[in-house]
Formats: structure tokens, C-alpha cells, sequence
């Protein structure tokens, strides 16, 4: 039998480890950042062009590398940060594998100009799919710069991959933003398409957010600091009154590297309990720092999730540390025991008429209800006659049911389920309908009784009002009075600005402030003018949560956001005519049966039913 086991040609094992270390080009982003903070760089520039599939250079001051060095870093698992098994429970570099740049040499054109410092000349190299095609001695300045260019272009199928260049740019913010947040002692600038996005001067912690997210978080910051012998935790968070709809304000870093964790964010929520309304989220950047050794980071090769040696100690100090600092800046309610605090004494609970329920020998008055001891009911019920009583009990009268072929609502018949007949959807001629704890309605039907989940049936009626306002560009806007100056993270303004034209065909008017801050004018006309800025950052969240759970496109992922976030705010009480015309809408939709996430918007409870409830049958 011959030999059918042997070794991948090296370009072809880089381009399968570039498949894990480069997904995108925030990821090349992310890799030369961590690089040039491992070279102890205190100024560092990246230039993007293009979302980053054209370009990405980062420029820094560093400690450069050697002609030798140049070379060998393109080869797969070469690198200085480790050396021995033991050093690898004690990394304190971002990287670490060796991976990084023979991948990014896979599938891009890279030009790497670099100097030691105090060196006389630097060296050159350019570098295709893994092909080393020139290396010569140059004159450049001290440091490192690394250019990536036509990311994937030799890869076309992944090139496709990419999203739209409002997508990427996300991305790579969300990349530098971290490395920005763990390294505050240096200068970053980041450029996209000749437009300086980004300018932070080296400084403390505290101006990094602040340049960052907006001077508004000035106020909005509560230092939060916890030593002890296992760890320390330091950081800022947010006070609970600042506390937004949407996400990717919250940032844990454990020995500077970023980490996303499940579990360290509960301990921080669960602290907040109390202080914030369910859905929304507080800010906070937090760092960790405890011994290399009691932790694990080589999980996977982007370097986001980690393991702790004790999970249960690392949750009860930062849960701690957080509730010390809302309590230190009396955010958190507390009870101060040495006050002098009064109580009035319990007086017995007395009604109307003299009777006190609670004292078995009292009797209730002439006069008194013995239906409800002690009740006295007033003159005027008095003056009735128990003939109000009988009507009270006296059974609902038989409507009389429409004919079969009534409906109000013949477009939707085709898509209900079998099990609904016909004669199942109402008439505008029918009983109206009833509300049952402002979450559902109640219809009767000719098979029996229609039960409505409210905010379902709202969400449908809204997603499809707003896919139509969407795909004909009909939506129609109501000017605020006073209009909002809504502030934005840099990620969701370029969100808002990646969906100018759809959040406009869908009735939303705003223009860009500068600083990632937008002026919002208008809002869709039928939509209650009441907390504008609360909503459009609703809508932005939930948005953002659809993209991670489903794969739709720009136009129904907001028309459904909208749709789920409008609907939320809808259950009160209605009037008749409000439910009337609720279910008459629901009727009017093309799949009036299914909200648009699938969940049914009404159950038919047939007459035979009942009667079985009641075992009449």
C-alpha cells in the first residue's frame, strides 16, 4: 500500500491558520496593534483604507527588529515573546503564538519597513502569499511600519465573505478601541480613507474613555478600585441614571489583554440589581490583575476567552469591588443605622361602618353588607334594589353571529392554519373584543373564543407597515419640537450612518453633529413623541441582536427591530375601540397568525373545549 500521509506545503498551512487568526480585517487591525504594544511602542498609527480590504498600515515607534528578525517573523510559530514551556504560564506579551504575521503574509501583500533604534539603516521586505519577493536594506525611520494590502486576494472566496465597508469599519473600531482602553500611556491615531477619526494623546485612564466615548462621560464615571492578595481590580463604571439600551460600552481586562466573559459580566449586573431597569446595561472598563499563572489564555487564537484557576474568588471581588464603588458614591441605597428613627405605632385596621375584620366578636352593622363583613356600601347603592344584584349575575345575552362569508379580513384567510376556519376571524360586526391583564384579548368566534397575544399581534402589524414604508419609501415623519442631540458610541454612529437611507424611508430624521453625535429631528409620524433618544437606542440594540442571531437583510433586520421595540412599549390598557382595531388590523396583515419570530399571535380555544373544561360533554 503505498504512502498517503504527508506534509502540507507551507503556504497551504498558513492559509488554513489564517482561516483562525484572520477573519477579517479587524483582525489584522487587532494582531499589529498587539505587536507594536509588545515592542514598547509609545506612539502608534494605523491607516485604514477602504474598511481595511484595500489598506492596513500601522506605523509605530518601537523598539524595531534586526534584517534577521524581519525575516523570520513571517515564519510560522516564530516569535520572542516565549521561549520555554515554562514561559508559557507566565505571558505578560499580547502575543505569543507565532502565528499572527505568517498568516496575515498568507493572504495579503505585505510591505514590512522597520529599524532597530540607534541603527544607521532599516530593511524592506514585501511579502505575497507567503513568497518572500524582495528584501533590501532602506532608509526609514526608527520603529516599524507594516502595510497590508488586497487582504484575501488570493483567497477570492473569502474575500466575498466580507460585509460592506460600514460593517468592517465596526469591526476594526471595536478592535482599537480595546487595545486603545488597556494601553492609555500611549498615543494612537487612527485615519480611515484620509479622514482622522481618532486622536488620543497619551494620559490617564479616565481621559482615554473620555476621548474616546465623549465628554459627557465626565460625569457619568465612578472610580472603582478592590486590592487584595489573589487579585486587584481597578476601572471606572457607570453610574445607574447613565445606564443606555444598547451594548458594547462594557470592557473587562484581565492582565491588559481584553477578555470576553459571561460570567465576570453577571457579577457586575448582579451588583447594578436594583439600580438599573431590566434591559438596560451600564458602562463599565474594568481591568483585573493576578498572577499569569492562574490563569489560561491559550483557548483559542484570537485570545478573548480565558480560564481562571478559581472562577468562584474572581466573581465574589469584582462583584464586591463594583457594589463598594456605587456605595462609595452613594449610588447604591444604604441604611444609616445610627440615625434616630421613629416608628409610629400600628393602629388597628378600622373600615367603613366600625367593623374590624380582624376582631372575631365584632359584629358588622345594620345595614352592612354580610356578603363582605364590615362593608357599609353608599347612599346611592344602598337606595338600589337587589334587582342590581340579579343583573350583576344574570347571564351575557347570545350575540348574534355573523354569516360565514363576513369578514373584515379576507386577504389573511388563505395563511391562517388549517385549524381555523373561516368563520374563525372576526367581523367588524362582532363582539368586542375583551382585555385580559393589558397582555391579551379575547374574541368571540363562531367555533369559540379567540385568544390574542397583544404585543405579538402589534409586532406584526408594525413589521409589515414598516417593510412597506421600507420597499416604497413612503415613510412619513413628525418633527419634534425640541429636537434630541442623541450621543452615540463611534460603532453604533457608524451604524446609524451605514442606515441613513433606510432609517429615513422608514420616517426617522437626524444629521451628523460631528464627534459621533447626532441631531435627531424626526421621528415616524404614528410613533408617541416621548422618549426619542430611549428608543432610537433601542432600536439601534436590538438591531444589533439580530444580527447575531439571524441572517437578514438591512431592511427587514429594522423593520423588525422596530417592530419587537415599539410593540414592548404597547401593553396598556385600551379602550374598545382600540382593541377593535387592533384585531381588525392583525386580520388585515398577509400572516396574521405568527409574529415575525415565528411565535403564533393567536390560539383558537374551540366551544367543545370548553365544554369538556366544565365536563359537560
Amino acid at each position: 500500500m503505498p504512502d498517503i500521509i504527508h506534509l502540507l506545503p507551507d503556504f497551504l498551512a498558513n492559509q488554513i491558520a489564517a482561516g483562525e487568526v484572520v477573519q477579517r480585517p479587524a483582525s489584522v487591525v487587532k494582531e499589529l496593534l498587539e505587536n507594536a504594544v509588545d515592542a514598547k511602542a509609545t506612539s502608534i498609527q494605523v491607516i485604514v483604507k477602504e474598511a481595511g480590504k484595500q489598506l492596513v498600515q500601522v506605523v509605530d515607534n518601537g523598539i524595531g527588529m534586526s534584517e534577521t528578525d524581519a525575516r523570520m517573523c513571517f515564519e510560522r510559530h516564530a516569535t520572542s515573546k516565549i521561549a520555554t514551556t515554562e514561559d508559557l504560564f507566565r505571558i505578560r506579551t499580547m502575543g505569543f503564538r507565532g502565528e499572527a504575521m505568517a498568516s496575515i503574509g498568507a493572504v495579503a501583500q505585505v510591505e514590512l519597513k522597520t529599524k532597530p533604534q540607534g541603527a544607521e539603516a532599516g530593511t524592506k521586505l514585501l511579502v505575497e502569499g507567503s513568497t518572500v519577493v524582495l528584501q533590501e536594506p532602506a532608509a526609514v525611520p526608527g520603529g516599524t511600519s507594516i502595510a497590508v494590502k488586497n487582504l484575501f486576494y488570493n483567497v477570492p472566496a473569502r474575500r466575498n465573505f466580507l460585509k460592506t465597508n460600514a460593517v468592517e469599519m465596526r469591526h476594526i473600531l471595536d478592535e482599537f478601541q480595546r487595545v486603545a482602553l488597556a494601553y492609555p500611556e500611549v498615543t494612537f491615531t487612527l485615519h480611515h480613507n484620509d479622514t482622522e477619526v481618532f486622536n488620543l494623546p497619551a494620559g490617564k485612564l479616565s481621559q482615554r474613555i473620555v476621548s474616546i466615548f465623549g465628554s459627557n462621560y465626565k460625569e457619568q464615571m465612578a472610580y472603582c478600585e478592590e486590592d487584595t492578595t489573589f487579585l486587584t481590580v481597578r476601572g471606572y463604571i457607570g453610574k445607574p441614571e447613565h445606564a443606555k439600551k444598547t451594548r458594547g460600552e462594557q470592557f473587562f481586562f484581565v492582565n491588559n489583554r481584553f477578555v470576553k466573559s459571561g460570567y465576570l459580566n453577571h457579577a457586575v449586573m448582579t451588583a447594578f440589581e436594583g439600580l438599573v431597569p431590566k434591559e438596560n446595561h451600564p458602562f463599565y472598563v474594568l481591568f483585573i490583575e493576578l498572577d499569569p499563572e492562574k490563569i489560561d489564555i491559550n483557548v483559542h487564537p484570537t485570545k478573548t476567552e480565558i480560564k481562571f484557576e478559581d472562577e468562584k474568588t474572581v466573581y465574589a471581588i469584582v462583584h464586591a469591588a463594583v457594589k463598594k464603588a456605587l456605595g462609595a458614591y452613594n449610588i447604591a441605597p444604604s441604611l444609616d443605622f445610627e440615625g434616630d428613627v421613629n416608628f409610629a405605632p400600628l393602629q388597628p385596621i378600622r373600615v367603613q361602618g366600625g367593623y374590624n375584620e380582624f376582631d372575631p366578636d365584632n359584629k358588622p352593622r345594620s345595614g352592612g353588607s354580610t356578603a363582605f363583613p364590615g362593608f357599609t356600601p353608599p347612599a346611592s347603592s344602598r337606595r338600589a334594589t337587589s334587582k342590581g344584584w340579579e343583573q350583576l349575575y344574570e347571564p351575557m345575552r347570545e350575540q348574534p353571529l355573523e354569516d360565514e362569508g363576513t369578514t373584515s379580513a379576507s386577504s389573511g384567510m388563505g395563511l391562517l392554519d388549517d385549524a381555523f376556519a373561516a368563520t374563525d376571524i372576526p367581523a367588524a360586526s362582532s363582539n368586542k373584543a375583551i382585555q385580559i391583564h393589558q397582555k391579551y384579548l379575547l374574541v368571540q368566534v363562531k367555533s369559540g373564543v379567540m385568544i390574542i397575544d397583544q404585543q405579538a399581534a402589534q409586532e406584526r402589524i408594525l413589521y409589515e407597515k414598516y417593510m412597506a414604508s421600507l420597499q416604497k419609501k413612503t415613510g412619513a415623519s413628525q418633527a419634534l419640537l425640541f429636537p434630541q442631540t442623541v450621543q452615540l458610541s463611534p460603532a453604533d454612529a457608524t451604524l446609524m450612518h451605514e442606515l441613513a437611507a433606510e432609517f429615513k424611508d422608514m420616517g426617522f430624521l437626524f444629521e451628523d453633529f460631528g464627534g459621533n453625535t447626532i441631531i435627531l429631528n424626526g421621528i415616524p409620524a404614528d410613533v408617541h413623541a416621548v422618549n426619542e433618544k430611549e428608543l432610537l437606542e433601542e432600536l439601534i440594540e436590538q438591531y444589533k441582536n439580530n444580527l447575531t442571531s439571524l441572517k437578514l437583510d438591512k431592511r427587514e433586520n429594522l423593520a423588525r427591530a422596530m417592530a419587537k421595540r415599539l410593540a414592548s412599549r404597547s401593553l396598556s390598557r385600551m379602550s374598545d375601540l382600540e382593541m377593535n382595531s387592533l384585531v381588525d388590523k392583525l386580520f388585515a396583515c398577509q400572516v396574521p397568525n405568527y409574529a415575525p419570530g415565528g411565535q403564533k399571535t393567536l390560539v383558537i380555544m374551540q366551544l367543545g373545549q370548553l365544554h369538556d373544561l366544565f365536563m359537560k360533554g
